[in-house]
Formats: C-alpha cells, sequence, structure tokens
C-alpha cells in the first residue's frame, strides 16, 4: 500500500499589490494565480516556512477554520 502524504490547505487572503517583491515571489511560488484561491500542497518545512514569511497575505487553513489569523475587531 502507498502511504498517504500529509498535506496543508492555505487560502490566499490579501492581495500583494503593495508587499515587497520578496512576498509576490512568495506567494507565486506557493503556487497561487488568484485571490481568496485555496490550494493544497504537501505538509513540508519549507512550504510551512514559506507561509509563514506572509502571514498577513496567506492563511493555513486546519479543517473549516484558520488557524493562523486574527479575526478583524473593527468599532
Amino acid at each position: 500500500m502507498a502511504e498517504r502524504k500529509k498535506t496543508v490547505r492555505l487560502k490566499w487572503v490579501r492581495s500583494a499589490i503593495a508587499a515587497p517583491k520578496k512576498h509576490k515571489l512568495v506567494v507565486k511560488g506557493l503556487g497561487f494565480t488568484r485571490l481568496n484561491q485555496v490550494i493544497e500542497r504537501e505538509d513540508t518545512p519549507s512550504i510551512r516556512g514559506m507561509a509563514a514569511k506572509v502571514p498577513h497575505l496567506v492563511e493555513i487553513l486546519d479543517g473549516r477554520q484558520a488557524r493562523n489569523r486574527q479575526p478583524r475587531t473593527d468599532n
């Protein structure tokens, strides 16, 4: 039997227009092509590290909820 590899789901949540060029390259390197896109990648330290470099642009989805993004508190 083939062993199932662990995967991680990522969602692009914020535009990279005003972000530094390195951040744009990280988003592109993860494989995103459009905003609000959800992708599934193999769960490796390199993918986790890339997502950790742009936490303001990308969410790591855990089931149905995002794990690393704080809810907005607009007054």
